[in-house]
């Protein structure tokens, strides 16, 4: 199947990007942690498949993903301890190309909160929630309008590269419905794997 295949070829681009993560780095300082230079913009891609008889989802749905995003900084988060982190603003351009049924675009706009632990140092991982509208350039059966919002949760890890740039791995729950503004208006329950970069 695409999705096996599509999962694989994921799974290989993983296992070669972590060879060149760098050697991890000792807990960050509390001073230290206050300064964030990477980079705030981050290109990603991966393949979503949808859960079918996952609440009222019936249509099975394969889609590659391309995600560029931008992060702002909201500053230091909660706490000294584990939990240390940083409160994260996401802005994101979402572009997904539904490849099972047929050849079907879909553009929206995410507005996401994000918290991003940093208590292990240059290890980083973070968790993701928020939504916003979403356009599909023709109807997928179940879905009664062009018109949709979308709302998701996720979580994701951010690795330094020694090329300075950002390794960032990620799985979101995606949902898809015009809530209720059109009939029939069966909602769209997927699973999205992704890998991105910095730059």
């Amino acid at each position: 199947m695409i999705w096996q295949k599509t999962f694989s070829a994921l799974f290989a681009a993983l296992c070669s990007c972590l060879f060149l993560v760098s050697s991890p780095a000792p807990l960050v300082a509390a001073e230290e942690e206050l300064q964030d230079p990477s980079s705030p913009w981050t290109l990603l891609a991966g393949y979503g498949f949808s859960h079918t008889r996952l609440g009222n989802t019936s249509k099975w749905v394969e889609t590659v993903d391309l995600v560029g995003r931008y992060e702002f900084d909201g500053g230091e988060g909660l706490g000294r301890s584990w939990y240390q982190g940083r409160y994260i603003m996401l802005l994101e351009l979402p572009l997904h190309f539904v490849v099972d049924p047929g050849a079907n675009p879909m553009v929206g706009v995410n507005f996401l909160a994000s918290y991003r632990l940093t208590s292990l140092g240059e290890l980083q991982p973070y968790g993701f929630a928020g939504g916003g509208p979403l356009y599909s350039g023709s109807k997928i059966d179940g879905m009664g309008s062009h018109w949709n919002g979308n709302w998701q949760f996720g979580v994701g890890l951010r690795l330094p590269l020694i090329s300075g740039h950002d390794l960032r791995l990620e799985y979101r729950f995606h949902h898809i419905s015009n809530g209720g503004r059109s009939e029939p208006n069966d909602p769209l329950n997927s699973s999205k794997l992704l890998v991105g970069m910095s730059f």
